[in-house]
């Protein structure tokens, strides 16, 4: 014999006893997985208080103390736990420079004077070659050193140090 008729088992449905656990356990995949596709952290604690509530729903079947679990859990833990991501986490004055902008402020040495009719020479960046231009037209010999200021296209703009 079943533990439970059609109506009483609808009616426990109802109340949100009997399998309330899965659907708290659905839920928290769903957060994680949310979690995966973005960069905020921030759905992850979501899924943390779902999985603790799906452990709170086994022993209670009123769905109003599981959704007040969940609802306090998730700010909670949200409010607490956001100074720790912001500091070791998201760091919004670190950017990192990549590719050609990276020999942006450099030292670098003019490896081949500057052209007199196009004023165009080329220097080394570490271990690169540029194809360079003096900020204000100034020619330079082989062997000087330079700062790179900025990149124009393919060339390096740069000034005599």
């Amino acid at each position: 014999m079943l533990k439970y008729n059609i109506y009483e088992y609808q009616i426990a449905l109802m109340k949100g006893g009997v399998f309330m656990w899965y659907i708290w356990l659905i839920a928290a995949g769903i957060f994680f997985v949310a979690e995966i596709m973005t960069v905020g952290f921030m759905i992850f604690w979501l899924g943390v208080s779902a999985l603790i509530t799906c452990i709170v729903s086994l022993f209670t079947s009123n769905l109003i103390i599981q959704t007040s679990v969940f609802v306090i859990l998730s700010a909670l833990l949200l409010l607490l736990t956001r100074p720790f991501v912001e500091k070791f986490i998201i760091k919004k004055d670190d950017k990192v420079v990549t590719n050609a902008y990276s020999i942006i402020g450099k030292e670098a040495e003019v490896i081949k004077a500057f052209d007199k009719s196009t004023k165009i020479g080329q220097i080394r960046v570490d271990s690169e070659v540029w194809t360079a231009k003096c900020e204000n037209d100034e020619l330079l010999n082989e062997g000087e050193k330079v700062e790179v200021l900025a990149i124009d296209g393919v060339k390096a703009i740069v000034n005599k140090i």
